[in-house]
Parts: C-alpha cells; structure tokens; sequence
C-alpha cells in the first residue's frame, strides 16, 4: 500500500476521472529498504513528490498526524491515527530533514502537536530534546565564534579526518576542538598526541570504550553529589597489615599482602593488554612506590577505596577524561574498511554484520546513541556502496533515522578539492532536528576521474548540476604534489632534511606551510626560516630486492608483473615465463625465481 494527500481531483481531455497526489514514504520505501524492518510502522517521511492517477487506484482513507521528531506518542495515543509524520524525505543524497514552516504547512494535515503527547526523553534512544550544552544553531551568523564545539574521533587513525573537520570549522566561524580520540593502533595514538597534546586518546576497543562511559556515567552520577564515608586507602590481599610507614613498604609488609593507596590515576573497562577478565578496572598509583609500579585493580577490590577513587571521579568530571551525554557536540570516525573493501577476496557476502570488522559501524552507532551529540559524521569506502547491495550503508543510516537525526549520504572525491589523488569516498552526516543539516561542498577542482558508484546511487554523488556553471580550477596530479621532493638513496637515514628546492605548487606552498599559516588556526608566531622534510625515507630493501625494483619499467602503473621473464595467466597469476632466458642480477641470483607465483 502506498500512502499520499490528495491535492485535486480533474478529468483528462478523453474524459477520464484523475487525481493528483502528494506522496508519503514509509521507511522502507526510502533509500533504508530492508534495513528499515525495525522502524515505527506507523512513521512514515513527508516529500514534495507529485504525481498523476487514475482515480481507481485509490483503496481507502487515512489519518496521518504530523508532530515533532522531539515529541515521543503515548502507546495509547497511536490508536488515534493510522501514521505520522517528523521529516521529510528527498531523494536527492538520501536525506531526511527536519520540516520547515513552509514545507509541512500543507493544507488538510494537522501541523499541531497534540496537547496529550508525551514530550519527555524518548526510552528508545532516540534524540527528543536538546541536549544542556546547546541553545539553537551551533553556528554563529554574526561571523565570530559562538563557543566552542568539542569532538569525539572514533577509529582516529593519526587524526586526519578530525583535524581536517576542525580546521575546515574554522570557515565557518566555529571553533571546533577534539577532546577525545580512539583507535587501537599505538602508533597512530602517538602520532596524533603529538599533534593534538590536549586531546584524551584512547586505545581500547570501541565496544570497551562504549561499556566504560557507561560505566564512568554510573560513577559520576554516585560519587559527584556525595560525599563518601572515610576509608583506609588500601586494599586487602591476604590479611590486614597493623603498621603502615609513609615509606615504601618493607617485605614482611609486603609478604602478608597489603598496599595502600597513594591515589586512583586512569580507568578502562577490559585491560590495556587484552589479558585478565572484562570489567571495570582502576589504575592504582601505590604509596611508597614510582609509577612503573601502578597497576591496574577491579573496581570491586577496591571497596575500602572510597575516599580515593571519589576524588579521582570528581577531578576525572572535572577535567572531563570520558565524555557523558551531552557533553559532545561532534562524533566523527571511520569504522574499518577491511571488511568492506573490494581488496578483501575473502568478504562475508552472506552475512556482513558477522564480520567483526563491519560490527564496528554498529558500535560506531551505539556510542552515537549513547552520547547523542549534535553533529555526526561517517566515512568509508565507496565499496560500502557496491558490497552486498550497499546493506551495510543502509543500515548506517537507517541507525541515525531511527534515533530522529536529520541525515545525509554523499559520495565525494578528494580529487576535486584541490588533492593530486581521485580517493571517492562515502561521508555520512547526521544532525539533531534543531540544528541544521550541513551541506557537501561543491567541488573546487577539475579531477581526472577513475571510477564512479553504483547506478543506484548516483544521485549520492556531490557534483553540480548539468545547467550550473562550474568555475573549476585544474585538476591536480602527483606531479603537482612531489615534484619538488629531494632525491634519496635506497638506505636514506635521515629523518629530516632540508629541501633543495623551493615549491613549485600552490599545493607544495601549502603542505610546507606551518601550522599558525594553515586555514582556520590561530596561534601565532613567525613562519620558519628553513623549509624541513621529514620522514623522507623509502623503505629498506635488500642489495637484490632494490635491483629487481629498478628493472621495473617506469610508466604509469608499473609493477612487479612487467619485469622482464614475468607473464600473467588468464587465471590472473604472475610466474615466471619458462620459455625467455633468465635474467640475472650482478649478485649472481635470478630477477624472477622459478618458484615466484604472485596473484592479486
């Protein structure tokens, strides 16, 4: 059944009975499709879609109340109208939006919300009310900051997407800043703590970090209005020590297995190093001892700690270590590629949410759910448009839809910002219904284009329309981004050097510009006197290895498969041709081996 307003009645010249009709869509007549099967039946999205009809094709009559995406119906209320309606659905990049004045007001709907409806927090997880730390639109008209904004990056890498959000934010007179990051990977941790010295960074898995600051939720809401009954700061192993010093403890002290408690210094929820049973978990900093010897504790062994672990969740609150509801307004990130990626030969096409790679997009949501900020931005690769009829992109969105955020799916190029690399990509925005939807910009450059998405969501694709101008600037190639790179050896060990060159681009002018000239940041301070590089090094190959490097042909898109004595079978493997001579190396060993079979 499908389900519209009537906007007219008319017969056509050839004097047959019509109507004209406004359509509804349910929500998995939208872009959700299946992945809607979890939604209010009774919900259904407003849209400007008109068409013509015959006028048998009308079945029966319908109520449908328009309300509030902030107002949460009594159960006993829905008996009262067979669908509602909160937003609009537009095809175009898969939005949902809230309604405007102008948009809802059509004439025959009742646009009031209902006095007897519910207008308290919605039991489903759903955004219904503003949360404190925002009043209206985030972003100021007058052209200076309104406040600050701050950001939680999931899945953070080195911190790029954030940084790039933060610094675009500028250009829009926000002053956006990450407080918190995830990511598993240390070295990417350390990276962007260098970067980012302000910002909490964390290294759990999402679903531990989702349990601790549900956990820290629990402790904020028990120790902040109290004041806990004093206690010994110590915990009990064995048995009860009689005297304690101020001195690291002695070794009878130690043999009947007491410590005590200098002060409570982190928390997780796990273990750093993935051993011991789940569970919240304190770092303990013991009297008398240095900090290599902290350990991490089970909260519940810690119960005559009250006193110690009441001071660090106030001071934790204070300087906001775990963000609570409320206290994000930005959660971006990139759940994991790998699981989606066409690289992957070995994708679960069955079943995809059983890859524990692809269950990170749920837990992404979860967390979003949880923390319900303003803001939400999603990226992945374009393939979570292809893989499995783009089930996995839909449910994404279809999670920020049924929580009531605004949302929009578009697919973008690097290229065509300014970036000597193609690089589509999915980005995924979510918006409460008091704030307003960001846009996709429109490309700024020309861009030597590799491949599109899928048909079906081609609409999805961020580009101007065929009758707009499009004043675009020439498309940047890897040329305009290294040319300029000093020449290096195949065992360069330097970890900055000089450059030989000045640049050649306005891209070189801008990756070697520092930070106080970058867009969006303020910090002053005068631009260097000498242009460094850093981290210029190839990677270490062997004598023989780094001469089978050069025999590569070079050409665009050259690889191992064109060294001389290679040739690739119809099954796409890479052998060694037996029917050529074999090449040798000056070492004395073959350019191709007998036993080299490579496939991609």
């Amino acid at each position: 059944m499908h389900i519209g307003k009537i906007v007219e009645f008319f017969r056509s010249t050839d004097e047959e009975d019509y109507f004209r009709v406004q359509w509804f869509y349910k929500a998995e007549d939208t872009i959700m499709k299946e992945q809607a099967a979890s939604h209010d039946t009774k919900r259904v999205f407003y849209s400007t879609v008109m068409n013509d009809n015959p006028i048998d094709c009308i079945s029966s009559k319908v109520n449908i109340m328009k309300i509030s995406p902030k107002i949460v119906l009594k159960r006993q209320l829905c008996q009262k109208f067979d669908f509602y309606f909160d937003m609009e659905y537009c095809v175009e990049y898969s939005t949902f939006r809230a309604l405007t004045s102008e948009k809802s007001s059509s004439k025959g709907l009742d646009s009031s919300a209902p006095s007897d409806l519910e207008t308290t927090a919605a039991t489903d997880g759903g955004i219904s009310a503003l949360p404190s730390n925002i009043s209206g639109e985030s972003v100021s008209k007058s052209g200076n900051c309104k406040r600050e904004l701050v950001l939680l990056d999931l899945f953070s890498g080195c911190g790029g997407m954030s940084t790039g959000l933060c610094m675009g934010s500028k250009l829009s007179d926000v002053d956006l800043v990450m407080r918190w990051a995830l990511d598993s990977n240390k070295y990417a941790r350390e990276s962007l703590k260098l970067n980012h010295p302000g910002t909490q960074v964390r290294g759990e898995p999402a679903e531990d970090f989702l349990a601790l600051l549900k956990e820290w939720e629990k402790l904020c809401k028990k120790y902040m209005d109290t004041v806990p009954e004093k206690t010994h700061s110590r915990r009990s192993m064995a048995s009860k020590a009689e005297n304690w010093n101020d001195d690291r403890l002695n070794e009878a002290d130690v043999a009947a297995g007491e410590f005590e408690v200098s002060k409570i210094v982190d928390i997780c929820f796990g273990h750093p190093s993935s051993s011991g049973n789940h569970g919240l978990k304190l770092k303990v900093h013991w009297k008398g001892y240095s900090v290599n010897d902290d350990t991490w504790e089970p909260i519940e062994s810690l119960s005559n700690c009250q006193d110690s672990i009441h001071d660090f969740v106030r001071n934790g609150r204070k300087s906001k270590i775990l963000p609570l509801p409320g206290d994000v307004d930005v959660v971006c990130g990139g759940p994991p590629c790998q699981g989606i990626s066409g690289y992957n030969r070995f994708r679960n096409f069955d079943s995809p949410l059983d890859d524990e790679r692809n269950q990170q997009i749920g837990v992404f949501m979860d967390i979003v759910q949880f923390l319900k900020p303003n803001f939400v931005l999603m990226e992945n690769v374009v393939d979570i448009l292809r893989f499995d009829k783009a089930s996995l992109a839909r449910y994404a969105l279809s999670r920020l839809v049924q929580m009531k955020y605004q949302a929009r799916l578009g697919t973008v190029a690097a290229g065509c910002y300014g970036l000597p690399q193609f690089r589509l990509r999915v980005f995924l925005w979510g918006a409460h219904p008091c704030e307003k939807l960001p846009q996709f910009p429109l490309p700024t450059h020309d861009v030597v284009v590799r491949y599109w998405p899928p048909p079906a969501f081609e609409r999805n694709t961020v580009a101007y329309d065929e009758d707009q101008p499009r004043p675009l600037e020439k498309a940047l190639v890897l040329e305009d981004a290294i040319s300029d790179l000093p020449a290096v050896s195949s065992n360069e060990h330097r970890d900055e050097m000089p450059y030989d060159k000045p640049p050649e681009t306005e891209f070189q002018r801008f990756i070697r510009s520092p930070e106080s000239e970058m867009i969006g940041h303020s910090k002053g301070g005068a631009r260097i006197a000498k242009d460094v590089l850093y981290d210029h090094r190839p990677y270490s190959l062997s004598e023989e290895d780094y001469a089978r490097v050069c025999q590569i042909p070079k050409k665009k898109g050259a690889n191992f498969r064109d060294l001389p004595g290679v040739v690739v079978g119809a099954d796409n493997v890479a052998r060694r041709d037996q029917k050529i001579e074999q090449v040798i190396l000056p070492s004395g060993k073959p350019l191709v081996s007998d036993f080299s079979t490579i496939s991609l």
